[in-house]
């Protein structure tokens, strides 16, 4: 269970743009969250998970990757310690295959199909950090439909 009041506020934004269908009010709130938490130089669990969802809210592939490269960047400086502190149930390890399957499709559409394919493979390398269970899944089923797209484009 989240514990930490930061990252129900960015879970509130998530609601708002995958249950409602309030993309832009996502956006708004993500920005304020941003501000709050000192942007790049906050808490690197916020950055992460608020810059991978921010990315979601993107119009515009440049900003999305550019969100999402945040992300994967703050990722590296999460620990399992300050994950479990703040109630998430995932590893610091079950972050990179979705965080990696985003960054390769934003380049897949951007048709840097080298730097996707990159991404790719190294989200395939870490899936076994994931369970089998809802989230795995969905993740998996990403992969598996990014590969097959990314296949297609050669």
């Amino acid at each position: 269970m989240i514990t930490d009041p930061t990252m129900a506020r960015i879970g509130q934004g998530v609601e708002l743009h995958h249950h409602r269908g309030q993309r832009e009010a996502a956006r708004d709130l993500f920005a304020q969250i941003w501000d709050d938490i000192g942007g790049e130089q906050g808490d690197p669990l916020h950055v992460c998970v608020l810059a991978h969802s921010m990315a979601d809210v993107q119009d515009d592939v440049r900003q999305e990757l550019i969100w999402d490269l945040r992300a994967l960047a703050a990722a590296d400086l999460v620990t399992d310690e300050r994950v479990g502190q703040a109630g998430v149930p995932l590893s610091v390890a079950g972050l990179y295959p979705s965080l990696h399957l985003n960054v390769s499709e934003c380049y897949r559409k951007l048709g840097d199909l080298g730097r996707a394919r990159e991404h790719l493979q190294q989200a395939r390398a870490e899936i076994g950090a994931l369970g089998d269970d809802e989230y795995g899944q969905l993740i998996r089923g990403g992969l598996e439909r990014l590969a097959e797209q990314l296949d297609d484009a050669t």
